[in-house]
């Protein structure tokens, strides 16, 4: 893809995902899901988690991290475009 056919910014991460595979997505995810899905990196999403600037509400179960993926949908807009179908 080129950055004219991005809108003149750069392709997402190698790894990024597309709507198919978001709305497969299970009830929750796993932080390193939810990174991938927002387009940034593992390590990245820990530290907004820690400083409490994740854009998601995160679930904190035992030694784990849960994101719900309803919410992330929805931060990433995805209610809306399923809205539009």
């Amino acid at each position: 893809m080129t950055s004219h056919e991005t809108g003149g910014q750069a392709p997402a991460a190698a790894g990024a995902m597309g709507l198919e595979e978001l709305l497969a997505l299970p009830a929750t995810v796993n932080v390193t899901t939810a990174a991938r899905a927002l387009g940034i990196g593992r390590d990245k999403a820990y530290e907004l988690i820690r400083s409490g600037r994740f854009p998601v509400r995160t679930l904190p179960l035992g030694g784990t991290i849960r994101v719900p993926t309803a919410e992330l949908w929805k931060v990433l807009g995805v209610e809306a475009i399923e809205g539009a179908r």
